[in-house]
């Protein structure tokens, strides 16, 4: 059996406990409670606040939840590229007043950045280029 979301419509955005959640879920794939508790380790959360979180997250379609071997196994109910794109959507227009070139520039000087990275993401912008013209 697989619990969903109730409500249908947009997924809203992740809160930092959520977002801390997901990143084990996306990397581990599906898991359960005691296994996103113990990798939460860092955080100091309690094994009853992390299932309510998760409990939580799958009522805003956040985490899929199904029953395998006894046990309540959650996955990450949205993909990690859509869950980044939409958190980029909200700081572009939050922080930087809708300019991505204010984004970029701000992303690149906040912590320094490695030859081949330069290049890939020189790479990634002409391949954009040619995408749109």
């Amino acid at each position: 059996m697989i619990q969903q979301r109730k409500s249908s419509g947009k997924v809203p955005m992740p809160t930092e406990a959520e977002l801390a959640i997901l990143q084990i879920l996306w990397s581990r794939g599906p898991s359960t409670v005691r296994e996103v508790h113990t990798a939460l380790r860092y955080r100091r959360t309690g094994y009853t606040t992390a299932l309510k979180q998760m409990q939580v997250m799958t009522e805003k379609g956040l985490l899929t939840r199904s029953e395998r071997f006894r046990s309540h196994v959650y996955e990450a109910g949205i993909p990690r590229e859509q869950t980044q794109l939409q958190l980029t959507r909200n700081l572009l227009e939050r922080v930087f007043d809708g300019s991505a070139k204010s984004l970029v520039l701000g992303a690149l000087s906040s912590q320094p950045i490695s030859s081949s990275e330069l290049a890939e993401i020189r790479e990634m912008i002409e391949k954009f280029e040619k995408g749109k013209a």
